[in-house]
């Protein structure tokens, strides 16, 4: 019976999800988030680990010897040394396009709350500040319609595409980013990357950590938008400069963010965001809905049993 180790299940479930379609492939041992020098012991002899957000360096793979597969909880799989697994003959699988809905969900709360203040009126109507009114309505807080603003989108994957279809329902003009040629969906228009920095009303950001998307929102560039834009991140931390953010939305340079996602998680006591105006932080929930986690745990079962299978998919790494 083959050996599976799953680590980091405390970032997937809070003991509401049904971890039974993996139990089902193999002698399955479930660990917690832990720290790095426990890794090679936890994982041991097991031919396969499925993991989150733990690290799986060169040195794990060449001291777990049966390890042939790693698998992840997520779709992003920049924790992973590819280059390593190439050498090593580890085959490595994400799980894409799970939580599409729930992200470009989140996006558009985030978009929505930029938009209307909705937690700020909350609180000033809890505070009491609608029975000491001297009048039926007030308005202290932006509250602005979307019809006719213009949506940016960086990483025009499937949670791009979904992001732009909730946009064109609004009534929002939507442009995109590309980076190479494809034929361009009904009601989006493909521009140029200083194009959609300048003319964006809103800019979201949806494409996957890289080398050359590493800090691609940085001071240069948050000086190119206007000055009433707001910035959307529920991607990866990692693509966005954080001191140049906080600089810009200290400095008025935009109107403001929201962020879901950060470089470091979780977040650093001294990170410059704390306290900084202007912007709304949730801590990477974007993709965590009961049902994203829920279809992520059938998925991730599915590519166990497919490499087992001799058949593997949603490898992102070179076969061996």
């Amino acid at each position: 019976m083959k050996k599976i180790a799953i680590l980091d299940t405390n970032t997937v479930s809070r003991g509401d999800i049904d971890f039974s379609p993996i139990d089902k492939l193999g002698c399955v041992h479930y660990h917690d988030m832990t720290s790095a020098d426990k890794l090679i012991e936890l994982i041991g002899d097991s031919d396969a680990l499925v993991c989150n957000k733990a690290k799986i360096t060169r040195e794990i793979m060449q001291n777990c010897k049966n390890l042939k597969y790693v698998g992840l909880f997520a779709t992003g799989y920049n924790n992973i040394d590819i280059d390593a697994a190439n050498d090593l003959g580890v085959t490595v699988c994400n799980v894409p396009g799970y939580s599409t809905d729930s992200v470009a969900q989140l996006t558009f709360a985030m978009i929505s709350e930029l938009a209307t203040s909705l937690s700020q009126y909350n609180a000033s109507v809890h505070r009491g500040d609608w029975v000491n009114a001297n009048k039926f309505s007030y308005f202290p807080y932006p509250l602005f319609e979307l019809k006719g603003k213009t949506l940016g989108i960086f990483g025009f994957g499937t949670i791009g595409k979904t992001v732009a279809k909730i946009a064109n329902a609004y009534g929002m003009n939507v442009i995109a980013y590309v980076r190479s040629e494809r034929p361009c969906p009904e009601n989006v228009k493909f521009v140029s990357l200083d194009e959609l920095f300048e003319k964006s009303d809103f800019l979201s950001l949806h494409a996957p950590l890289t080398e050359s998307t590493k800090n691609l929102v940085d001071r240069q560039r948050l000086q190119m938008m206007k000055k009433s834009a707001y910035l959307i991140n529920t991607a990866r931390g990692g693509l966005v400069n954080e001191d140049d953010l906080t600089w810009a939305l200290q400095n008025d340079v935009i109107a403001g963010a929201a962020i879901d996602v950060l470089d470091i998680e979780p977040m650093r006591s001294d990170s410059p965001y704390l306290g900084c105006k202007n912007i709304i932080m949730t801590p990477h929930i974007a993709w965590a809905s009961d049902e994203a986690r829920a279809r992520l745990i059938i998925e991730v079962a599915k590519n166990i049993e497919c490499f087992f299978d001799g058949k593997p998919q949603n490898v992102v790494n070179h076969k061996n």
